[in-house]
């Protein structure tokens, strides 16, 4: 596989970017983020890539640090989560704020990355949850954070909005558990 790509900026065409390694041009697609870092053409660069192989075509996609590319392969390992899809959410926000959303589970923010539907989204944060180093300085009031998340999941799961989840955890007493936390929040949520 090949891990990183150093040489003389070529090209740069957005997404895609040309980097001249010992006389070989690679293409590699890169996220906007990235190429807003980029220098001009004829500088040197170094991009952290991951190597995508399919049946008709190997494609490079280039990273301006290696947060980026560890956040793009936990991208592509959700479902229905292609390799454009995940350079675009990457293009619309940083590994920092997409970190923060799954953290705050806010589908709002996520919604705003075109192609990146209110089902994708809620997708993206359940399986994110906890695999981006999300969980940092998140501290819940009352029950430790892994019990509300727990909470929070399972009624996103029952098909519950995350603002009507969120509205639901809200409510609940400080001391309560996982379990009497479902069963009190569905009894919330009935009342409407």
């Amino acid at each position: 596989m090949i891990g990183r790509i150093t040489g003389t900026l070529l090209e740069k065409t957005p997404p895609t970017v040309c980097i001249d390694v010992a006389g070989v041009g690679y293409e590699i697609d890169v996220p906007m983020s990235t190429f807003y870092d980029l220098p001009e053409t004829g500088a040197r660069v170094s991009l952290h890539t991951h190597l995508a192989v399919r049946e008709d075509a190997h494609t490079l996609y280039g990273f301006s640090t290696a947060s980026q590319r560890s956040t793009f392969r936990a991208l592509i390992k959700v479902s229905g989560i292609g390799a454009r899809t995940a350079l675009a959410v990457l293009s619309g926000m940083t590994v920092e704020e997409l970190a923060d959303a799954v953290t705050r589970q806010e589908t709002g923010r996520l919604t705003r990355v075109p192609g990146i539907g209110k089902k994708t989204a809620e997708r993206l944060l359940l399986e994110l949850r906890g695999k981006l180093g999300a969980d940092l300085g998140h501290a819940a009031a009352g029950a430790p954070a892994s019990g509300r998340d727990d909470i929070l999941n399972a009624l996103l799961s029952l098909g519950y909005s995350n603002s009507e989840s969120q509205a639901a955890l809200k409510k609940l007493p400080d001391d309560v558990d996982v379990a009497e936390g479902i069963r009190l929040s569905l009894k919330s949520l009935a009342k409407g």
